[in-house]
């Protein structure tokens, strides 16, 4: 009863209209310093010829001279951040019982959906990659690495077997896409199979594995892995990852951003309670967030940057 409340459809050209940017080429683009990131990356350069020009991995930033160039029209990717000057897509919870000021620029389902920390366990549960090709129309059917690549991103494959609810209703509200073939298969042995014995050694191989996350299988009870990396030495994982998608999915790889600047912020953890307590936007105004996810229904992790401190939020 409780997922039939959400059941509502979200138009693409109402995105589109809100969003516009969304739509435009050639944009300068932040992505997450992780795998998920990066397959974006592909993504959109491949499609919308943007134009890679930093990452960010909520400690640090790296700038290209374009994103120095362009900084007032950046595109945080994978990413929520709150100065109203910067637009972003992201597809984590953000809002406690509203949106913030800055997330106005932010695309994100579940602004979208309505859906706050209240009802986390209705929060999208695809990935910012996912979202973007429902969004563009860009289908998938074939039964190949390339989905392989597609539904590691955010262990969306994983989510698939587990949150059965929760996916149809995403799967409703985000309509008019081959969602049966994303579908297919994942639930069964043969699929764990091959993420087991293909998947995540051809990763392990190329070092575009740096740790366990949170998630397990159904059948092999197999560890969720993840790849988070550091610009300054990983360039040689980004390059491969890329050519990896090429071959795959046949993504034009994006041409790695010259980083001549990186920027230092700090990281905290808050209590959601305490934050409550004065409200989400005060809290953002009188610590000069710069960017922040709510990672659980209890804890809220945050970045600042004296930098960026005068961004008005």
């Amino acid at each position: 009863i409780i997922f039939k409340f959400l059941y509502m459809q979200i138009k693409r050209k109402n995105i589109f209209k809100q969003y516009k940017w969304l739509k435009e080429k050639n944009k300068f683009f932040i992505i997450s310093a992780d795998y998920d990131g990066l397959i974006c990356a592909a993504f959109l350069h491949h499609h919308l010829n943007w134009k890679l020009s930093g990452y960010y991995d909520y400690n640090s930033i790296w700038l290209s001279n374009n994103a120095l160039k362009n900084k007032k029209d950046l595109i945080w990717v994978d990413l929520n951040i709150l100065p109203s000057s910067g637009k972003s897509i992201g597809s984590q919870i953000v809002s406690l019982n509203n949106n913030p000021i800055g997330l106005k620029t932010s695309c994100n389902p579940n602004i979208i959906n309505n859906i706050d920390l209240d009802k986390f366990n209705m929060k999208f549960p695809f990935s910012t990659l996912l979202f973007l090709m429902w969004l563009h129309r860009i289908n998938y059917s074939k039964q190949d690495i390339g989905k392989l690549l597609i539904l590691h991103s955010d262990n969306s494959w994983m989510k698939i077997q587990k949150y059965t609810n929760n996916i149809d209703t995403w799967i409703n509200t985000l309509n008019d896409f081959n969602w049966d073939y994303i579908k297919k298969n994942i639930n069964t042995i043969d699929y764990e199979m091959k993420v087991d014995q293909f998947l995540y050694p051809k990763l392990i191989h190329i070092g575009a594995v740096s740790g366990f996350s949170k998630l397990t299988s159904k059948y092999l009870k197999i560890k969720s892995r993840e790849c988070k990396f550091n610009p300054d030495w990983d360039s040689d994982i980004i390059l491969k990852l890329f050519n990896l998608f090429a071959e795959n999915l046949n993504w034009t790889p994006p041409q790695l951003p010259e980083v001549i600047k990186r920027i230092e912020g700090k990281k905290y953890t808050k209590n959601i309670n305490d934050i409550n307590k004065i409200g989400l936007d005060n809290f953002f105004r009188s610590h000069k967030v710069f960017s922040y996810a709510i990672t659980s229904p209890k804890t809220l992790k945050y970045t600042i940057f004296n930098k960026f401190s005068n961004a008005k939020s």
